[in-house]
C-alpha cells in the first residue's frame, strides 16, 4: 500500500490529537514535526513517536514530507500554506482557514497556483450528533429545512490562557476560533447565506479584545433563517440546537456528550429517540485525516474545500461588521 509522508506544523493540543489520529491512517506515515517552542516540540516527538525538525522551513523542504497538517494558530495559516504550496505539497488546516478573508485568498490562490489540495478542518461534521442529524436531514426525515438555532455558551471567566486567543487579529475572534464549527454546520443545513445580522458586547472585564457575546442571525439563498447564540460568559453551560423543517423537527442537547440525544419528528409523527452513545461513527479527527490522505492518494476532490472554510470566515467578518454598525450585511 502507498502511504503519505505526513509533516505535523504545531504540537499544541490539537497538534498532538491530530498526530494521534494520524497513526491510525494506514495509507499516512507521520515523517516529521515542528513547533516554535522547543518543549512542545521535543514533548510531541516523545509522545508520537515522530522525528522532531527545528524549523517548519526546515520540515517543508524534506523529500519525504508529501503533505502538512496545520494546527498552528490561525494567524500563522496564510504563510505556511503559501510555504507549503510553493514547495508542492499538499495542506491540511486547521479552522478557522484564516482569521479574515484576505488570508483565505491569498491560501486558495497559492494551492490553486501549486496544483496542490487544500482541506479545513470542519470536524464537527463528522462528531456523532451532527453527523447523525445532517444524514437525517439529507434523507428528507424533516423535509426542507427552514430554520436552525444553536446555543454554544461556556465559562470563560478570565479570558483564554494562550495569549493569542485574546486577540481578534491572531485568532479571528469568538465566531471563528470557536464558532467556526456550528456556522458551518448551519451552512451544510440550509445552504449558503445572504445575510448577516448581529447583536454583541464585550461583558465582565474580559481580557480578550472583542466581544464574549453573540447573537447572530443568518438568511439563507434558500428562504432559511438561522440563530447562534455564543457566549463564554455562562456559569452553566449549553450546546444545543434545533432544525425546523416543512415536514418535521430535530433537536438536541449535550452534544460532545455520550448522554446527549437527539430528537426527531415528522408532523403529527411519534417523536423519535437516539443517545448519542447509540450512534456509531469513525473516530472524527481520524476520519477528517483519512479523508485528507485518501483525497491525495486518489485525485478527488477536497471534502471540505478552501470555499467553505472561507464562507465561514466570511459570515463570521459579516457579523463582527454587523455588531459594530448597527446594521445587517448583505453576502
Amino acid at each position: 500500500m502507498e502511504r503519505l509522508g505526513v509533516g505535523l506544523i504545531g504540537c499544541g493540543s490539537m497538534g498532538r490529537s491530530l498526530g494521534r489520529q494520524l497513526a491510525h491512517v494506514e495509507s499516512a506515515r507521520l515523517v516529521g514535526i515542528t513547533d516554535v517552542s522547543p518543549e512542545a516540540l521535543k514533548q510531541a516527538s516523545e509522545e508520537l513517536g515522530a522525528p522532531p525538525v527545528s524549523t517548519a522551513e526546515a520540515l517543508l523542504a524534506s523529500p519525504e514530507v508529501q503533505a502538512v497538517v496545520i494546527a498552528a494558530p490561525p494567524f500563522e495559516h496564510r504563510a505556511l500554506t503559501e510555504a507549503a504550496a510553493a514547495r508542492g505539497k499538499h495542506v491540511f488546516v486547521e479552522k478557522p482557514m484564516a482569521p479574515n478573508t484576505r488570508d483565505c485568498d491569498a491560501m486558495s490562490a497559492a494551492v490553486e497556483r501549486a496544483g496542490v489540495t487544500l482541506m479545513v478542518g470542519q470536524v464537527l461534521r463528522y462528531y456523532p450528533t451532527w453527523w447523525q442529524i445532517l444524514e437525517l436531514v439529507r434523507a428528507g426525515e424533516i423535509g426542507k429545512p427552514l430554520a436552525v438555532a444553536i446555543t454554544r455558551i461556556s465559562s470563560g471567566w478570565g479570558g483564554w490562557s494562550v495569549p493569542w486567543r485574546n486577540s481578534l487579529d491572531l485568532s479571528g475572534g469568538l465566531l471563528m476560533e470557536v464558532n467556526a464549527h456550528e456556522i458551518d454546520f448551519m451552512c451544510q443545513v440550509c445552504g449558503e447565506v445572504t445575510r448577516v445580522y448581529a447583536e454583541a458586547d464585550r461583558y465582565c472585564d474580559d481580557p480578550a479584545d472583542y466581544p464574549n457575546l453573540y447573537f447572530v442571525s443568518l438568511r439563507f439563498a434558500g428562504g432559511a433563517v438561522g440563530l447562534l447564540h455564543s457566549s463564554q460568559l455562562a456559569a452553566v453551560a449549553d450546546l444545543s440546537g434545533k432544525v425546523q423543517g416543512s415536514e418535521g423537527t430535530i433537536v438536541y442537547t449535550n452534544g460532545f456528550s455520550p448522554s446527549g440525544e437527539i430528537r426527531y419528528a415528522r408532523r403529527e409523527g411519534e417523536v423519535q429517540r437516539i443517545g448519542v452513545s447509540e450512534i456509531q461513527v469513525e473516530q472524527p479527527v481520524r476520519k477528517e485525516l483519512r479523508l485528507f490522505v485518501e483525497t491525495i492518494l486518489t485525485g478527488a476532490p477536497s471534502p471540505i474545500p478552501a470555499a467553505d472554510g472561507r464562507r465561514n470566515v466570511a459570515i463570521a467578518e459579516a457579523a463582527y461588521e454587523s455588531a459594530r454598525t448597527g446594521e445587517a450585511v448583505l453576502l
